[in-house]
């Protein structure tokens, strides 16, 4: 049915209920899995915004040294679980992206045809405040979607 799965995650403890969910639905079809983690660029109000302000170079490369750091944080527990579910999944870092956006497209260079990822579940006015990938996944993208909650 599905041969090529992306799970996406952030890390938080509701993402990690949507990549336990895809681990165990890739191996229970023997498909292929990747896992993408997407950090965002820098906010504008940390890199100046409209005031004029450039960044120390400094800066910029301590907050994209801690992404770094975070995304991999992330992907190493991802892969100590899928290794204890007993498979193995191409685990990938998509920096300074914004996230909906990137796994829409890592979903169609990838070539796969489920993106499995987890809802929040946020609604009305936080919903608003916050946004919601999920919601622009499903929106924008082409790639069918298993929401997990």
């Amino acid at each position: 049915m599905y041969a090529n799965i992306l799970l996406s995650t952030d890390g938080s403890d509701v993402a990690k209920k949507g990549v336990e969910h895809g681990v165990a639905l890739a191996k229970a079809l023997n498909a292929k899995a990747t896992v993408v983690t997407v950090t965002e660029p820098m906010p504008a109000n940390l890199a100046g915004g409209f005031s004029g302000y450039t960044p120390r170079q400094e800066l910029i490369d301590n907050f994209d040294a801690a992404a770094k750091e975070r995304a991999g944080e992330i992907l190493d527990n991802v892969r100590a679980m899928a290794e204890q579910i007993g498979i193995s999944v191409e685990l990938l870092h998509v920096p300074n992206a914004h996230p909906a956006t990137a796994i829409i497209e890592t979903a169609k260079s990838r070539g796969c045809d489920l993106i499995v990822m987890a809802s929040h579940g946020r609604r009305g006015v936080t919903k608003l405040l916050m946004g919601s990938q999920t919601s622009e996944v499903l929106a924008d993208g082409s790639v069918p979607v298993l929401l997990v909650r």
